[in-house]
């Protein structure tokens, strides 16, 4: 009994200790950078750059990437969508190198603002920076009305004023930008006031950019080093000799890009507005509605984000909508002739072609054109000639052909063709057995004559 006592003071004892502390558990470590992935903005800037970059920087910070290089060889592109990739580097966790390559690249217009908001900016060889001036960087907005004395001033309806609100805004906003990372200021208000450009070395001379990078290597060992701030606090580069990840856009984006491209998204527009009209034409062939359905929502969904003039896509509807009336009633090609000027003056006024790598091929426009305007020319001639044509279905075929005469009359009386008894009516007078010619219908009576009184 003893015993028991005493195990089971020891069993109460242990239970009120404090648990021990496992050997096994190892302190958390903060995780290991990897790599510097590498983004190229190619071309216009439009929605799918902006997607391409904000994923890419997400995928960088998750995977703690040393940094980020942004290649850029771009002409311009969409003031929102630059915007929103500023500040996706403004935001971004990694270090965000900007740099205009290969040689012979450019970052003109919003490459200008892409290239100034980025952490470090290099430039290659034979590249060049600037030409930011607005030009239909977003929708200018309607004059507000204490503006009568602007447009009074300015004597062109307040679009002077306006102009200068949107290039105030734009230079205040790279401004900003070049205060932030210690870069040339002077330039960037010259850049967007005046259009000005600079060379690569003329760019590293003023302090707009930080130094000249011919390869990857080049650019990695001169950002080496350097101290850049985060919104964490200051960071310190560690990336030469690093190894250099290309970020692929997904399918998604190549898909993005490849219908926000004006020229396709103009053509998803027109092939989604005839294949529904060829499906009116012709019920229940399905895909050509099918494939129209498809591609109108699909052009609609690029249009969206694109710089369109929605008075251009009313003007392309009302072009296909007349030349679809005149094939439905044919009007002598009035119809039609307005129908193509309507889709010709839409396609043009469709995008705003000021902003650089948007808009459509004028010898584009003029294909589709020629060819609307010959497939409705074509249409009317052979409406016209089947109209010149004999009818060879209906009761309407029976005019011309032959009958047999039932019985002697003259006037009301019966003959026989196609093996039907017809009434028939003839003002000469008519034998049994006689052949007739039909030279008309009247409701359901024919009009004959009898055949050896005319020729055939």
């Amino acid at each position: 009994m003893r015993l028991d006592g005493r195990a089971l003071l020891l069993a109460l004892v242990l239970a009120f200790l404090p648990p021990a502390t496992p050997t096994a558990a190892k302190p958390a470590t903060t995780p290991v950078e990897s790599g510097v992935l590498l983004l190229d903005i190619k071309g216009g800037i439009g929605p799918a750059t902006r997607e391409y970059v904000e994923r890419g920087l997400a995928h960088a910070a998750s995977r703690h990437a040393a940094a980020v290089v942004l290649r850029i060889d771009t002409p311009g592109g969409l003031d929102a969508a630059t915007r929103d990739i500023n500040q996706a580097i403004l935001a971004s966790a990694v270090p965000v190198i900007g740099w205009v390559a290969p040689e012979g690249a450019r970052a003109a217009s919003a490459g200008t603002y892409i290239l100034y908001a980025c952490h470090v900016a290099a430039m290659a060889p034979a590249t060049s920076l600037g030409a930011a001036t607005p030009v239909a960087l977003g929708a200018i907005p309607p004059p507000a009305p204490g503006d009568k004395g602007d447009k009074d001033k300015d004597g062109d309806g307040g679009t002077g004023t306006l102009e200068r609100k949107v290039t105030n805004d734009a230079i205040a906003y790279l401004r900003t930008l070049a205060e932030l990372r210690g870069r040339n200021v002077a330039f960037a208000e010259a850049a967007v006031r005046d259009a000005a450009t600079m060379t690569a070395s003329q760019a590293v001379a003023s302090g707009a950019v930080d130094f000249i990078a011919r390869d990857t290597d080049a650019l990695l060992r001169g950002a080496d080093g350097r101290s850049v701030r985060l919104r964490g606090g200051q960071v310190t580069l560690h990336v030469a000799g690093q190894p250099v990840t290309a970020f692929a856009p997904d399918w998604r984006n190549r898909l993005l890009a490849v219908i926000t491209e004006p020229t396709v998204a103009y053509l998803l527009l027109l092939v989604g507005l005839y294949g529904l009209v060829f499906e009116g034409f012709n019920p229940g062939v399905l895909f050509p509605g099918v494939t129209g359905a498809v591609c109108l929502l699909l052009a609609l969904y690029a249009l969206q984000v694109l710089p369109v003039n929605y008075a251009g896509v009313a003007l392309i509807v009302l072009g296909v909508a007349l030349m679809a009336a005149e094939f439905a009633m044919p009007t002598f090609g009035s119809l039609g002739i307005g129908g193509v000027a309507a889709l010709v003056a839409g396609s043009l006024i469709l995008f705003d072609t000021d902003v650089p790598g948007f808009g459509v091929s004028g010898q584009l426009i003029a294909g589709i054109a020629l060819a609307s305007a010959a497939a409705f020319m074509t249409l009317a001639w052979l409406a016209m000639r089947a109209r010149r044509r004999p009818v060879v279905t209906g009761i309407e075929e029976l005019v011309g052909h032959l009958a047999i005469a039932d019985a002697d009359f003259q006037g009301h009386g019966n003959v026989r063709i196609r093996g039907e008894i017809w009434q028939a009516e003839s003002t000469m007078p008519v034998r049994a057995g006689e052949p007739v010619r039909v030279q008309a219908l009247d409701g359901l009576v024919l009009k004959v004559t009898p055949a050896g009184s005319i020729p055939p």
